[in-house]
């Protein structure tokens, strides 16, 4: 039989396990994984490190002047075999993932020109297939004609949990209600953005992780993919 590679656009709340899932269907699939919720990251970390942001309040016209000095790339970890995010020549993969970071990436990514200049990005890297990207856009604004769309959910309950016992793992001393308030204020801002809010696509299909172990919802979408590759 012939096979082709598609793209396979994974969207979803915040600490659903989306990236997770993500890397490893791409893992299993032999493709390639990108997170484009690193890059949003990456540009809120630089965002701070340039003191762009006050009083939780984003100099919009200096942030998007400096867009132009932002390079963004990811790398293969050798040991991890996973690609992280590379800032200005500067691996900022464990910087991007603390609470600080997670506190202003909403607000950061509500900016148009920056969703603009990260969507193009994007484009570029999947341009051949043979691609997983997940994010809160990527069925709907960054790759709408992917073969495969899904839409990831699991109970407030169970993300809190584990976003609470990553961040823990990692020495970031945060509590559960913290947590909480962080993923529920990141709900409402990317739902209700004027820019590409995060939506379910009429065509994505839903996985709710809620109960399933990591290897149930691998198989499941999975299974879903290989039906799309096999012509």
């Amino acid at each position: 039989m012939k096979s082709k590679k598609i793209t396979i656009a994974i969207d979803g709340f915040s600490s659903c396990g989306k990236s997770t899932l993500a890397k490893d269907l791409a893992k299993k699939l032999g493709y390639i994984f990108i997170d484009s919720g690193a890059m949003y990251r990456a540009v809120s970390l630089y965002t701070l490190n340039n003191n762009y942001i006050k009083n939780g309040i984003i100099d919009e016209p200096a942030l998007i002047e400096s867009l132009k000095d932002i390079e963004l790339y990811f790398e293969l970890n050798s040991t991890t075999n996973s690609p992280e995010i590379i800032l200005n020549g500067v691996n900022t993969e464990t910087e991007i993932r603390t609470p600080r970071v997670a506190e202003v990436v909403s607000k950061v990514a509500v900016i148009k020109e920056v969703r603009e200049k990260l969507v193009l990005e994007q484009r570029k890297i999947g341009i051949h297939g043979g691609l997983v990207m997940d994010g809160r856009d990527i069925g709907s604004v960054v790759f709408p004609n992917a073969e495969l769309k899904l839409f990831i959910t699991a109970s407030t309950d169970v993300r809190v949990e584990r976003r609470h016992k990553e961040l823990i793992s990692k020495g970031i001393d945060i509590s559960k209600y913290d947590v909480k308030f962080n993923l529920e204020e990141r709900d409402l801002i990317d739902s209700t953005r004027k820019e590409s809010p995060l939506i379910k696509t009429g065509d994505a299909i839903i996985i709710d992780n809620t109960k399933l172990t990591r290897e149930e919802q691998l198989n499941e979408a999975f299974n879903l993919a290989k039906s799309l590759i096999i012509l």
